[in-house]
């Protein structure tokens, strides 16, 4: 399994790599389902780019991807999940805070996950086999604090309509951040200076973190408080496994109001 993170790691790097050379680039950008799910060319070309070098190394494996309606189901065989550009809105406008995103199962189970924050060139990388690390610092399990020294993070629309109760508990803690990014986001929750992360997102988007996160103390439920699907759109949080009982009564509360 060593061999596959590390190659895993290698075409990850590369993937950004790729991104920085062409930042600058004439995008041709696609609405997607609502004006602001955008998709470019340089999403398409970098999973296209992705999924061909993981064929090539391992042709029996298979593909979850977020462009392309790749979709095979992550219960059966060895299944790669690849988010090419998370954050295409910052990717575009920013041109930081975008990360490529990649993990591995096997019958289920997450073997290994990668975030890489391409514009710091922080790449996030673990698995229950390997500890967890950014790029050559193994990063620590959470450490238990009290709500009101925690931010926590969400997105807009939650925390305009108190979503799942979003405001309250924002209100609760030390204060809210939103980036735009899943992916961005749970590196923040990864490296110990966010509580929690809130939000609408797919697979593709929680995947990685969800296999790195278990490692540190974190879980990545719905809001609800129920394992993921692994197939649609959900709303999911990933948040420290012993605050879970503190942070429900604010989702629950929040959605039934």
């Amino acid at each position: 399994m060593i061999n596959k993170l590390e190659f895993a790691k290698t075409i990850v790097k590369e993937a950004g790599s790729y991104l920085r050379e062409h930042l600058h680039d004439q995008l041709a950008i696609t609405v997607k389902t609502n004006p602001t799910d955008l998709v470019t060319q340089m999403d398409q070309e970098v999973q296209a780019t992705l999924v061909r070098k993981i064929l090539e190394a391992y042709p029996e494996d298979q593909i979850f991807a977020e462009e392309d309606e790749l979709r095979a189901p992550i219960h059966f065989g060895k299944v790669w999940v690849i988010d090419p550009i998370d954050g295409t809105n910052n990717f575009v406008t920013q041109k930081e805070d975008f990360a490529v995103m990649v993990a591995y199962f096997e019958e289920g189970l997450g073997q290994f996950g990668l975030i890489y924050d391409v514009m710091r060139d922080h790449l996030f990388f673990g698995g229950k086999d390997f500890g967890v690390f950014c790029n050559d610092k193994e990063l620590k399990p959470f450490q238990n604090r009290p709500l009101g020294d925690l931010l926590v993070a969400s997105n807009v629309g939650m925390l305009k309509s108190n979503a799942w109760g979003m405001a309250d508990l924002g209100a609760e803690c030390l204060g809210i951040r939103v980036y735009g990014s899943a992916g961005i986001s749970f590196t923040k929750i990864l490296s110990g200076g966010i509580l929690g992360y809130f939000s609408y997102i797919w697979p593709w988007d929680y995947a990685a973190a969800a296999i790195m996160g278990e490692c540190l103390g974190y879980s990545v439920l719905t809001l609800e408080g129920k394992e993921p699907n692994y197939e649609t759109l959900e709303p999911i949080m990933m948040v420290p496994t012993c605050k879970l009982d503190e942070i429900q009564p604010f989702l629950t509360k929040g959605k039934d109001a």
